[in-house]
């Protein structure tokens, strides 16, 4: 049974909870606009600057942008309510895509990627904090997977849009378009967008207590051990998709459009794991289902290396991928519900938290597979299946559970 402070936040936002989804859903999807759009233009943008690092440079600074703003937009909408730093955040997003249309060098675009994501990172950190400020356990995972059906959509129809744009004209006009985007979310936002954060409920606190907070949620066992979990499960998403480029395009020379129809397809597998786990979640909990999710990405990932090493082909590669992408639809969104189900009263901060990490270790698990690139899959299913492992690991140290949505 929802506390009174949850009735009350839903009760406040009653008249849009319907489109909720919708909206935040836009929101988030900021993400794979940001990056998957871009993927199939990574050779074009290599051979204009005359540096073969230049998209692996661009594509972890935009993650460590994302790292970065997580920690500051988080307490920010803990305080100010959620939807300032959203637009505030958005505006940044707009103008600096903007920049990224103009660069003139691989460090002009990584600083104008960086200042991207900074700004963008409000759209995906504040976003799981209003699902939290509305909902919990059961509700709240059928929340984020309705969420990530209509985010679902961009990673589909992103690097489609891309592998178009490259065809038939320049890589910066990908940019442009995700200006346009920002702008269209700015307009959904301010007339659209409840603020599920009541002043009543906000934190007005200072620098020191912000850090304080941050110790305290990293030193609760059951966000830790879930948050890890989620964390390590990232960054072999991560590794995928730096890796995937130079594997399909290069390797096997995939055509653009054909990488970018390999993309959707993956992004529906995602999808449709991803629907299937708020019942899932319902019927047995969120604990079996994060255990079975990084069980079932260590066997995919452990597929991949094998055919990475013996030089199978692309099929079986395509195939380990499809398992990994089911594992992910399972385990992202159980283990944001599960790390935030504790975190109420500072939800903006404990998912700032999460998101910091997530991109953190999805950074790091890119720079492994660039800096290890070789021509070939092995760098990028090693990476994946050191995460995997890690993962597993991270599962096993959450303590026994205590309540029925744990």
């Amino acid at each position: 049974m929802p506390s009174s402070s949850q009735t009350l936040s839903t009760a406040a936002v009653a008249p849009a909870v319907g489109r909720l989804p919708l909206l935040l859903g836009f929101l988030i999807a900021i993400g794979p606009v940001s990056v998957d759009m871009y993927l199939p233009a990574f050779p074009t943008i290599a051979r204009d600057f005359h540096d073969a690092a230049a998209p692996g440079l661009t594509l972890a600074a935009y993650f460590a942008g994302l790292a970065i703003g997580q920690m500051t937009q988080g307490p920010f909408s803990d305080r100010t309510g959620r939807r300032w730093p959203i637009l505030i955040g958005l505006s940044i997003y707009t103008l600096a895509s903007l920049g990224c249309a103009a660069a003139w060098s691989t460090d002009s675009l990584s600083a104008f990627r960086l200042l991207a994501a900074f700004g963008g990172s409000a759209s995906v950190v504040v976003p799981r904090a209003m699902v939290r400020d509305v909902a919990d356990g059961p509700a709240a995972a059928m929340l984020f997977s309705r969420l990530m059906l209509v985010m679902g959509v961009a990673p589909i129809i992103a690097p489609i849009l891309g592998s178009a744009v490259v065809s038939v004209g320049s890589w910066r006009w990908i940019f442009v378009i995700a200006a346009v985007y920002g702008v269209a979310a700015l307009a959904l936002v301010w007339f659209k967008l409840p603020d599920t954060l009541p002043p009543a409920r906000r934190s007005m606190v200072g620098f020191r207590s912000i850090v304080a907070r941050y110790g305290q949620i990293s030193a609760e066992r059951h966000f830790l051990a879930n948050a890890l979990t989620g964390t390590f499960a990232i960054g072999a998403l991560f590794a995928y998709l730096t890796g995937t480029p130079g594997v399909f395009i290069g390797e096997f020379h995939w055509k653009p459009l054909e990488y970018a129809a390999l993309f959707g397809l993956n992004a529906t597998v995602y999808i449709g794991f991803n629907q299937w786990n708020p019942h899932l979640v319902a019927r047995v909990g969120l604990r079996p289902v994060i255990s079975a999710s990084v069980l079932l990405l260590l066997a995919g990932t452990v597929g991949l290396t094998v055919a990475a090493l013996l030089g199978t082909g692309a099929v079986a590669i395509v195939a380990s991928l499809l398992v990994c992408q089911a594992s992910y639809g399972f385990a992202l969104p159980s283990t944001m519900v599960a790390s935030l189900s504790r975190h109420q009263a500072h939800a903006g901060s404990a998912s700032a938290l999460m998101g910091t990490w997530q991109y953190l270790g999805g950074a790091i698990a890119g720079a492994i597979v660039g800096g290890f690139a070789d021509g070939t899959a092995r760098p990028m299913a090693i990476t994946m299946l050191g995460c995997a492992a890690l993962a597993v690991l991270a599962s096993l140290f959450r303590p026994r559970a205590t309540l029925a949505r744990d």
